[in-house]
């Protein structure tokens, strides 16, 4: 991959609520940690993602912050464009919104409501309202689902935030490459991730765009005691002809295999994620500065 930046970042998952988040935001700041990602799981107690963003970002100074991803169809991209703008005037350079068509987990689905069957239409429209506001001072977009006259979020990051998209679905990855600036997947197989990669490419030469060669990552769950029943059949609903095992990582050694197939599959950002049975925060870290951050070039 040439002179690209492989970069890996890390995933707050399910261990790690309220009481516990400055602590491990002040543990990645002090560790050199390149990101920290933060997932949209609503009824839980993992910390909200954009409230975390802020939070995480105002006590620290060098760490990104990112979304992993959070849902942007049931909210309007207005307001998300407003969050997003005064977060990278508070902290620049250090936002990395990534968003998703809808929830992972079934029953939050409702929270954010979309007229059936118009949900995939709404989130094409959503990005393409989205990438304005963070990119025009003025905005005026008359569509199916947005009707915006003349309105601003106010002053504009002096570098436009990217906004990158998940998903691994043939609907999802020509959206990545119509819209979006990069792509972050989960649970693809690195083969799976080479043919995504291409996928999406083609989609943004036929829009006339090109996505950056180091804007495709993926995110990797470590579950070093055993895969936890609910990501085995969350993985099983999106993956039915494979084996859970095939798509997590049991051990730091696993981690890096698969991390350096992806490289090779042409991925160079990755997040890396505790599952829920996974060792204390603190000893998470002193696996993930010692087994990964030397695969960063």
């Amino acid at each position: 991959m040439g002179r690209v930046k492989i970069r890996i970042g890390v995933g707050l998952g399910a261990g790690v609520g309220p009481t516990g988040f400055a602590d491990a935001i002040d543990q990645l700041e002090a560790a050199g940690v390149d990101s920290v990602w933060l997932s949209e799981v609503v009824l839980s107690h993992q910390v909200d993602p954009f409230v975390g963003m802020a939070y995480a970002l105002s006590r620290t100074t060098r760490l990104k912050v990112g979304t992993g991803v959070a849902v942007l169809p049931g909210r309007h991209p207005m307001l998300v464009a407003k969050q997003l703008a005064s977060l990278a005037g508070l902290a620049p350079r250090r936002v990395l919104p990534v968003f998703g068509l809808q929830p992972a987990r079934r029953r939050e689905r409702g929270l954010f409501p979309i007229p059936t069957g118009q949900r995939g239409a709404v989130f094409d429209e959503s990005i393409q309202v989205l990438r304005k506001a963070l990119r025009q001072e003025r905005v005026n977009h008359h569509g199916t689902f947005f009707d915006i006259e003349d309105a601003g979020v106010g002053p504009l990051p002096a570098k436009p935030l990217d906004v990158w998209l998940g998903g691994s679905a043939p609907a999802a990855l020509r959206r990545i490459g119509r819209w979006a600036d990069g792509w972050l997947a989960s649970f693809v197989t690195p083969q799976q991730a080479a043919r995504g990669r291409a996928t999406i490419q083609a989609a943004a030469a036929e829009a006339g765009r090109e996505i950056e060669e180091d804007h495709f990552g993926c995110t990797l769950v470590l579950a070093t005691d055993g895969i936890p029943p609910a990501l085995a059949a969350a993985i099983r609903e999106r993956q039915p002809d494979l084996d859970p095992a095939e798509l997590v990582a049991h051990s730091w050694s696993d981690a890096r295999r698969l991390v350096e197939q992806y490289v090779e599959a042409g991925l160079s950002k990755f997040v890396i994620v505790p599952s829920a049975t996974s060792p204390a925060f603190g000893e998470f870290l002193d696996g993930f500065t010692t087994e990964l951050m030397p695969l960063q070039n």
